[in-house]
């Protein structure tokens, strides 16, 4: 099917980009990677007038870490640049596992995790990793820069809470607290380069005696947003993580979840195989933080 007309603006700065995004509104769209944007132009109901694209615009094409501050991405950051990262691996594994499982290397090498989080898909392999290290982002429109967490920025399948003549300039992540583990996990019934049917990333920390101070469980592809199970975290955080604590932190991750029947998987499999993927990434953290289940 061929790509319907529209304009391409090529703006050379975040004011002009803004100024212009707040011109066209509802008919323009924001172009970055565009593995996600031109594929769906490709198909029926989308057609905006304009594309925005932020290729001109400078500095917004990295991936860095700060001891004291932590990771930042910029809009333009790579998925295969987060992945290959040496900090990203050995910090935010989760992270990394994550944008290593998105799609092939040729979408890696194009699509960034600004557009994996503003195309705000209920599966996005890079939203529950960053919802277990408590990421936030930075939103820059006309009014300058606004600081949102991420658990707040999906509203829906599709939308997010970017306002008019706004962009996603930055994902910011803190750094993980000494004796931290994380781990991603995500299946799908048709191949591995295929959109999760269910993603889960879990994330421990232990203090000295080996008892879980701080837990974060984030299920994907199950909810009309990527989600924390508030539930499971509460179930383990003051106990020593045993097999016992980690089928129940499971359990309670699959009475949360409220996924559908799709092309993908239907509802009934994608509710067991939350189970089994949050205890597996909840066993793998506790692995990588030190401890043993």
């Amino acid at each position: 099917m061929p790509l319907p007309k529209f304009a391409y603006l090529a703006p050379k700065s975040l004011s002009e980009t803004c100024a212009l995004l707040a011109q066209h509104g509802p008919n323009a769209r924001l172009l970055a990677g565009g593995t996600d944007l031109l594929l769906k132009l490709s198909r029926a109901g989308q057609s905006p007038r304009f594309l925005v694209g932020l290729r001109n615009v400078p500095g917004l094409d990295y991936v860095r870490f700060d001891a004291t501050t932590g990771l930042s991405i910029g809009a333009l950051g790579l998925l295969s640049t987060v992945c290959e990262h040496d900090d990203v691996r050995r910090r935010y594994p989760a992270l990394a596992e994550a944008a290593q499982a998105t799609a092939t290397v040729q979408i890696r090498n194009m699509g960034t995790v600004a557009g994996n989080l503003c195309n705000a898909s209920p599966s996005a392999d890079t939203a529950t990793p960053l919802l277990v290290y408590g990421a936030e982002v930075v939103l820059h429109g006309p009014a300058g820069d606004r600081k949102l967490p991420l658990d707040q920025f999906f509203l829906g399948p599709g939308q997010t809470a970017l306002g008019p003549g706004e962009l996603l300039r930055e994902v910011r992540v803190p750094v993980p607290a000494a004796r931290t583990g994380s781990d991603y996990q995500r299946i799908s019934e048709r191949s591995q380069v295929d959109i999760a049917a269910v993603c889960a990333s879990g994330l421990v920390t232990l203090d000295a005696e080996g008892r879980c101070i701080h837990a974060r469980l984030a299920l994907g592809a199950v909810a009309p947003t990527p989600r924390r199970v508030d539930d499971a975290e509460r179930a383990l955080v003051g106990a020593v993580i045993d097999e016992a604590a980690i089928a129940r932190a499971a359990a309670l991750a699959k009475a949360a979840s409220r996924p559908i029947s799709d092309a993908r998987a239907g509802a009934a499999w994608r509710k067991q195989m939350v189970e089994v993927l949050a205890a597996r990434a909840i066993r793998a953290a506790l692995r990588s933080s030190g401890g043993r289940p």
